[in-house]
């Protein structure tokens, strides 16, 4: 997939639910389905996206043993608050995520948390050698910060 720059493109790849089921199978099965209760199952595919592991008997999605798992919320939702969230330079608050994606801000925080600790999982290892980085915010205002950290004269981008 090709890197999105914009809101609308990305619109444009997730116009609904179905494009983004769609997207989360490629990216996980790729050809062949396998089963998250057992791989060497047989796998059947029923409607609405669901499928049934024959050797176990249950039912499954995509989102299944995922982050995304017994959540009510859509995918298309879970896809915009990703793309929010990496794409915001300083981050974003769960209040400004829940008004972005139209849900309250205590199920905002909850997706900030879950992305936020997948992030955290995919970038276990630290970094080594030399390391470049584009744009970084570092610290905050001087008038925020605690009164023994505060520095002289300064307009806090020291």
């Amino acid at each position: 997939m090709a890197t999105i720059n914009s809101f609308l493109e990305f619109m444009q790849v997730f116009p609904n639910e179905d494009s983004c089921i769609q997207y989360l199978e490629k990216k996980r099965w790729k050809d062949r389905i396998i089963s998250p209760f057992d791989s060497t199952s047989t796998v059947y595919k029923c409607k609405n996206h669901k499928y049934r592991c024959k050797n176990t008997g249950k039912n499954f999605t995509v989102k299944t043993g995922t982050m995304f798992e017994k959540t009510k919320i859509d995918l298309q939702r879970w896809f915009v608050a990703i793309w929010l969230v990496v794409n915001h330079k300083a981050g974003i608050s769960s209040y400004q995520l829940a008004k972005d994606i139209d849900v309250t801000q205590k199920t905002a925080w909850f997706m900030l948390h879950k992305i936020r600790s997948q992030m955290y999982l995919a970038n276990e290892n630290p970094l080594t050698d030399d390391v470049e980085i584009d744009e970084t915010l570092v610290g905050g205002r001087n008038k925020n910060r605690h009164w023994n950290k505060k520095v002289a004269h300064s307009q806090g981008r020291s």
